[in-house]
Order: C-alpha cells, then structure tokens, then sequence
C-alpha cells in the first residue's frame, strides 16, 4: 500500500513540475490574466442583475477592457505613422543617407493615407523597399508576432474561463482544507486581491478622465503654438501611467510639457513658455498630487499597506519585467494576507478581532448594530 502512495506521491510531483514549466514559460499571459480576472469580476457579477448568460457576461466584461485598450493601442501606432510622415516632410534628412534614393524618400511621395492611395503607391512600386525589408526580416516578424498573439490568446481564455469557473476553483481549492485555516487565508486573499486589482482600474480610469479635462482645458486657453497635441491621447496614457506609483504619470506628462514648449524654443517666443509652466504646474498638482493623496488610499485594498503596494509597483517590473507590473502587487497581497491569516493559526496564535488596536477615529462595524 506504501508503495502505491509512493507512486501515486511521485506522478504528482512529475505533473507539477510539468505544469510549473508550462505557468513559468506563460506566467506573463498568466499574470496578466489574473490582474483582468479581479479587475472585471465585479463587472461580471453585477451583469447577472439583467439575467444574462455567464458567457455572455463574461465577454461583455472583458470588452469592456479590451475595446478600449485595442482602441488606445491602434490610436497611438495610426498617430506615430502619421507623425513620422509629416517628420519626414517637413526635415528630410534621410535623403543623403546611404547615398541614391532610399525606401523613407519614397514613401514620403506618397499621396495619401486612404485605401486607393496605398494600391496605387504599390502598384507603382514605391513599397517595394519596404517590402523587400520586411522580407529580409520575415523570421523575426513572424516569430514576434505571433508569439504575442499567443500570449494574448490565452490572457484572454484563461480570464474568461476564470470568470465562469473561478467558483468551482474556489471549491476545489478548499477540499484540502484543514481545521478552516485554508478557508480562512483563500476567502481573505480573495477579497484582497479583488480589493487591490479592482482599485487599480478604477484609479486608471479616474486618472485618465482628470488628465483628459484637464489637457484638454488647457488647450482651450492656450495658443495653438503650446497646444497639447493628441489630449484624449495624452490623457489615456496619463491614465495608464498611474499604475506605477509616485514617477509613473510623471513618465508622460514631463515630456509632454518638454514637447510643449519646442516650439516656443525653437521660434524664440520665450513668453510663450509662461503656458507651459501653468501646464506643468497643473499636471503636478492636479493631474499627480490630489488623484494621489485622495483616490489611492480608497483603491489600494483593505489591509494591504499603502506603501508597500507603492515598493511593489516600483520593484516588481526590475525584478520581474513588464509582467512585474502586475505579478508583484499579488504575490504582496498573498503573502500579507498569509502572515495575517494562516501563519497565527499554524503557530497556535488565536487572532482575536475585538483585542486588535484601531487607528485614529476608526469604529468597528458592530458599534453601529
């Protein structure tokens, strides 16, 4: 009998290992996953009020992530090309690079963006460097390419699937409960990350709104010369920004402020940077400062410390990568979570909720029943 367990005991450390393999080679999809999973499942569940189907909540949920996202990300790629282009025309300096004519001059005759204007540029065979560049490149495009799609595919999936079946998980994960400690640290990880994640988006998205208005209100006053160019874009990635505490909005609206005031530089207009001032002045204090002393601390959880939510942020993307982003934050809650849970009760501590200090003015819930 002790060798059957032995085996059994053995297969199940093979198929752990596998499957570990498999989260490590994906754990940014996987990452990523879960942030959406706890960012939409409020969403989700409130859609059950209209008596919907789960799958059609669920992707209703995650459209609500994606559509904008997607719309954000094939806004700014359309604005770069455009930009590029008219870089291009306005300073050609490619056209005595690598002597002749080369592929940037020719695109630079292109007529125009719409749909006619591209057949006739190919047919005429003013891509025909850029194709030849892509071709040179194929393996690598490829190879990109498709492993985002892969790794978007199954962001997508796994969110999706979490969203109908995280229950059953839920379920599953408590069979190998013991004496409630597993319930207790499960339902208050939960919660936590529920807390946590969901407050992020809401602090994005309540970012990008202050930012938006508040660009484009200073547009509204300013001469086109220092004018924000792309707001609604600018706001967005202000927004977005937001998920690295304390330096992150500041990676978007200080260079904006820097760009700003170019053309003033450049044209010797030195009064006009009196504008650029005020806009930096009113990014710092009403774009970074307020959201942050006022929203944060409501969208940063329950129990999890402010500051260490910030160490999270700032740490995890250099230890991690991007992923980190997303991936510290959690593996904080769950650990926090465990020290203030599971670990008094393994080591025979019983927490008693009524003999835990409260801060400064805070009441407890039953004082009020």
């Amino acid at each position: 009998m002790d060798e059957k367990r032995l085996v059994v005991a053995l297969f199940g450390v093979v198929v752990a290992l596998i499957a570990g393999f498999i989260a490590y080679r994906f754990v940014a999809a996987l990452t990523v996953a879960v942030f959406l999973y706890y960012s939409t499942r409020r969403f989700y569940h409130a859609l059950g009020r209209f008596r919907l189907p789960a799958r059609l909540r669920a992707a209703t949920a995650l459209s609500v992530i994606a559509v904008p996202l997607l719309f954000l990300l094939s806004s700014t790629v359309v604005l770069l090309l455009v930009e590029a282009r008219r870089f291009i025309e306005r300073y050609p300096i490619a056209e005595s690079v690598g002597g002749g004519e080369p592929w940037v001059s020719r695109l630079q005759r292109l007529s125009d963006l719409s749909v006619r204007g591209a057949i006739d540029a190919y047919q005429s065979g003013q891509f025909d460097p850029l194709v030849g560049l892509v071709v040179d490149n194929a393996a690598l495009l490829t190879n990109t390419a498709s492993g985002f799609l892969l790794n978007v595919l199954i962001t997508v999936v796994v969110t999706y699937y979490l969203l109908l079946d995280g229950s059953t998980l839920h379920a599953w994960l408590l069979r190998f409960d013991d004496d409630a400690i597993v319930r207790e640290y499960l339902e208050a990880a939960d919660a936590e990350l529920e807390a946590v994640l969901y407050g992020n988006l809401l602090n994005v998205i309540a970012i990008s709104i202050i930012a938006i208005v508040t660009y484009t209100a200073y547009n509204v006053v300013a001469p086109p010369a220092v004018s924000v160019p792309y707001p609604t874009l600018s706001g967005a990635l202000t927004g977005i920004a937001s998920l690295i505490p304390v330096v992150g909005m500041k990676i978007v609206y200080l260079p904006l402020a820097g760009v700003t005031a170019v053309p003033a530089l450049l044209g010797s207009d030195t009064g006009l940077l009196a504008y650029v001032a005020v806009l930096l002045a009113v990014a710092v204090v009403v774009v970074d400062t307020v959201p942050d002393v006022v929203l944060r601390p409501y969208f940063s959880g329950e129990t999890t410390h402010v500051g260490l939510l910030m160490l999270a942020y700032i740490f995890g993307p250099v230890v991690f990568g991007f992923h980190g982003l997303f991936l510290a934050p959690i593996v904080l809650v769950l650990v926090l979570t465990f020290g203030d849970t599971a670990l008094p009760r393994l080591l025979g501590v019983d927490p008693d909720e009524s003999s835990r200090p409260l801060a400064t003015g805070q009441r407890r819930l039953d004082e009020f029943r």
